[in-house]
């Protein structure tokens, strides 16, 4: 390769071979994914990574390298999904805050791992519930809207900020009707609040789950149980709120009681209501979007913290609707 001035080399050296492991992770894929994402090269001597090539590349795989290795200094380990997302702010020249966006702890499960953030963007939706007495978390599948949001709760509750976390979904029927289904009421209710069950338990634990559900802490129930209710001293979390309607939105937002917090999340893409009728999450953006104490905090796929595939089938989703509007335009 002809040298020129704009060409650079560069190299990164890790205190030990055991570090080195850590950063690069398993078979080196920190390596193939920087050298599948820039034009210049990279190696490997001992504990030294070498860059070769364009300066500005070099420049970034460098930065990388440097973040992930403080990163991995702090105790954090990282998978294929932060190596991407890394990858993809350094394109972007926007790595400066990912240190402290990492290394900011929401609190720990009841195994004493730390729950954090993973994204800028799942940053500021933290920041948005801290401020604000409620929140509209809206984006993809993948984005940790619902698990971030039940985290909060939780450390909320264990702080004795809340006397109790109120749980709800609308139970609007995916392609299969409630009617059909077996059991009682409840039983047949239950598939549509499982996530939010999956989620308390991996953070709090199934049996202390179980405890606050029979003393009152935790309460998870399908929207309509929220009519006629005030919620005092309360968080509360409506999740897949884009299949509430925009009477049932009106309904529970104004439950809200005092010293409560409310959280309300969905997808926009994804609403199961009938032909005809208006999701009340959209809705909700038009109508409240001007309403101090209100935040509206937007995910992208950036945001997913799922297999790298998933960002992939929601951009390729998003263009193919894009299109299909054009046209229809």
């Amino acid at each position: 390769m002809w040298l020129t001035e704009q060409t650079l080399s560069r190299k990164w050296v890790f205190a030990t071979n055991d570090e080195a492991v850590k950063v690069l992770g398993p078979n080196d894929l920190l390596l193939h994914l920087l050298g599948q994402s820039f034009s210049a090269k990279v190696g490997m001597r001992g504990t030294e990574v070498v860059f070769t090539g364009d300066e500005v590349d070099v420049e970034r795989m460098q930065a990388i390298c440097s973040t992930v290795t403080t990163l991995v200094r702090h105790g954090i380990q990282l998978n294929d999904g932060d190596y991407r997302y890394m990858i993809a702010l350094a394109k972007e020249d926007d790595l400066a805050s990912v240190v402290d966006v990492y290394t900011t702890e929401i609190g720990v499960t009841y195994k004493g791992k730390a729950i954090r953030v993973k994204t800028l963007g799942q940053r500021k939706y933290i920041d948005a519930i801290v401020k604000n007495d409620i929140v509209f978390g809206v984006g993809p599948a993948g984005t940790g809207k619902t698990y971030l949001a039940v985290a909060m709760a939780v450390m909320a509750l264990k702080r004795g900020e809340v006397k109790r976390i109120v749980l709800t979904r609308p139970a609007v029927e995916a392609g299969e009707k409630l009617g059909f289904l077996p059991g009682d009421l409840q039983e047949k209710v239950d598939p549509y609040l499982r996530p939010l069950y999956d989620a308390l338990h991996d953070i709090y634990g199934l049996e202390q789950v179980q405890r606050a559900l029979e003393r009152g802490n935790i309460e998870i129930a399908p929207l309509a149980y929220m009519r006629g209710r005030t919620l005092d001293d309360s968080f509360v979390i409506l999740d897949e709120a884009q299949n509430a309607t925009a009477e049932q939105m009106k309904m529970f937002l104004t439950r809200l009681g005092f010293h409560s917090k409310m959280v309300i999340t969905g997808d926009v893409t994804q609403i199961d209501l009938p032909v005809g009728k208006q999701s009340g999450l959209v809705h909700a953006r038009k109508v409240l979007r001007d309403v101090d104490g209100i935040a509206f905090h937007l995910f992208s796929a950036s945001d997913v913290v799922r297999h790298h595939l998933v960002q992939k089938i929601i951009d390729a989703y998003s263009e193919a609707e894009a299109s299909v509007g054009a046209l229809n335009g």
